[in-house]
């Protein structure tokens, strides 16, 4: 816990994007996400602007500890698109939130939310058109 400003930090990434979620005790809730950089903040559902199903998937950690309610998150946002941004968020809350008592650890890693994706874009190689694709093959 950062002394000076009374939060709890949280670093998360997936494939180029990275964030860094700042989780303050006794909130209510409040979520503002910005750009790394920029001062202009936006609420999840401006940012998020697609599905539903994304941003429950953001809060999922809170939902399981039911912890909603409890902090207020601020979100630096840097890199990637919608879906690597949206998966780094949920790293970094579940980062934070065993900062704030490590007993959360069992619960998160049962439902896979402490492990980082490793999985990225591979390389377009010499003679093909993307990574594996070839040129069709003709015979004659």
């Amino acid at each position: 816990m950062n002394k000076e400003n009374n939060y709890y930090l949280g670093i998360g990434r997936r494939k180029t994007a990275s964030a860094t979620v700042y989780l303050k005790p006794q909130g209510t809730g409040q979520i503002k996400i910005s750009k790394r950089g920029q001062k202009k903040e936006k609420d999840l559902e401006q940012y998020f602007t697609n599905a539903l199903l994304n941003k429950k998937e953001i809060l999922k950690p809170l939902e399981l500890l039911s912890k909603q309610n409890d902090y207020d998150l601020k979100i630096r946002i840097e890199g990637g698109g919608m879906t690597g941004q949206l998966e780094a968020i949920r790293l970094a809350i579940a980062k934070a939130l065993l900062e704030v008592s490590p007993e959360y650890r069992t619960t998160l890693k049962g439902f896979g939310l402490l492990s980082r994706d490793p999985r990225r874009v591979e390389r377009k190689k010499i003679g093909l058109k993307k990574a594996r694709k070839a040129t069709q093959y003709s015979k004659r």
